[in-house]
């Protein structure tokens, strides 16, 4: 008996002389053997693995909306008044005002000698009760910018001695200069904030300073694990860093940022705090930490206080803003109203839902009680 095989059949890989089995075999009439494309027959393949569908019914969604909702309503509720608990203060300082009193700082240079000084005068409506964290703000300041990101050398801030001395080609073009190895490297070390800020209270006519405490201000990950200084004598910073030099924008090396040896070198805080690249373009990073001494008396009290500056970081030439953030916590962390916001409105939109939907089930639920529900 002859068999037949038409243009198309050869195409899909049949051709003359052999014949499909069903099951994934062939039969070879030329004397080769060809496989089929139909798939085996196994309950993958096939499409007959178990499978679990949800038939949604008023009687399964409508308590999905309300319990979403009364769950997520008081969560929010309790968010917001935390967040609003938060005593505040901000106070913004570039000096793009004429009227400003950093007006005079606002062209200041990186290597400016002596450094450029102004004073902000300000009042406190509220006290401040528990420990207030003194933050700095930066706006237009792209920290997020992928090469900015890489420029730096782990291993020479983990305290690598080969890294000292030769440093990744990530930390271009401030790896070098005047054929030394910079410490530290890169980009994100070299544009550290280095203003300083002094905080006075003013009780008739005199300034009395408040303690601004610089240590634990950085994560203790960072602090005992990711930054070290090289090995060696631990108390001659200036010998371990013999044969480096300091990045171009710091006006004194790394082994000068403090006169304390735990808080001096690649472990300063206030560089590791720094070395934390922020993820938005307007950002705040904590700076001191202000604690409470006397549970009788706030740590901070409403009145007139003073903020004086040494002005050393340009901002200008970048459209960039600078402020000073005064702030307490709270089990939440800092003043976050938005998150409170969100959960009452997801969950205000969910309850409303369900009323509605409650409503139109109520009206023609009864109409399709007779529909058979497919399989």
């Amino acid at each position: 008996m002859a068999v037949n095989y038409s243009a198309k059949e050869e195409a899909d890989g049949h051709p003359s002389g052999g014949v499909g089995v069903p099951g994934g075999g062939t039969v070879g009439g030329g004397g080769g053997t060809v496989k089929t494309r139909k798939p085996d027959n196994t309950a993958f393949k096939q499409q007959r693995l178990p499978a679990w569908q949800p038939i949604l019914t008023a009687g399964t969604v409508l308590p999905a909306f309300f319990i979403i909702g009364l769950i997520f309503i008081p969560i929010g509720i309790g968010i917001f008044v935390t967040s609003n608990n938060i005593r505040e203060h901000e106070i913004d300082y570039t000096g793009t005002e004429p009227s400003s009193p950093c007006n005079k700082c606002l062209n200041v240079s990186w290597d400016s000698t002596p450094p450029c000084t102004c004073t902000i005068n300000f009042t406190l409506e509220h006290s401040f009760e528990s420990n207030v964290f003194m933050y700095y703000g930066l706006s237009n300041f792209y920290q997020n910018h992928r090469r900015y990101v890489k420029s730096r050398d782990d291993s020479q801030l983990n305290g690598d001695n080969s890294s000292l001395l030769n440093p990744s080609k990530e930390c271009e073009p401030y790896r070098t200069n005047e054929d030394k190895p910079i410490a530290p490297c890169g980009a994100i070390a070299n544009s550290m904030f280095n203003d300083t800020l002094e905080l006075y209270r003013i009780d008739n006519d005199t300034r009395i300073p408040i303690p601004l405490i610089k240590k634990g201000i950085a994560w203790w990950t960072d602090k005992n694990v990711k930054f070290r200084n090289p090995t060696g004598d631990g108390n001659n910073l200036t010998a371990l860093f013999q044969g480096t030099t300091k990045p171009v924008n710091w006006p004194k090396p790394v082994y000068m940022l403090d006169s304390e040896p735990d808080n001096n070198g690649f472990i300063n805080e206030d560089f590791i705090v720094w070395m934390r690249t922020a993820a938005l373009p307007t950002f705040r990073k904590l700076y001191r930490l202000i604690e409470r001494k006397n549970n009788l008396q706030p740590t901070l009290q409403a009145g007139k206080y003073s903020l004086d500056i040494a002005y050393n970081y340009p901002v200008h030439s970048f459209d960039g803003r600078k402020r000073m953030i005064l702030s307490t916590i709270s089990w939440m962390g800092g003043k976050n109203p938005f998150l409170g916001i969100a959960y009452i409105t997801v969950g205000s939109i969910c309850f409303f839902l369900g009323v509605v939907l409650l409503i139109i089930h109520h009206k023609y639920g009864n109409r399709n009680t007779s529909a058979d529900i497919p399989n």
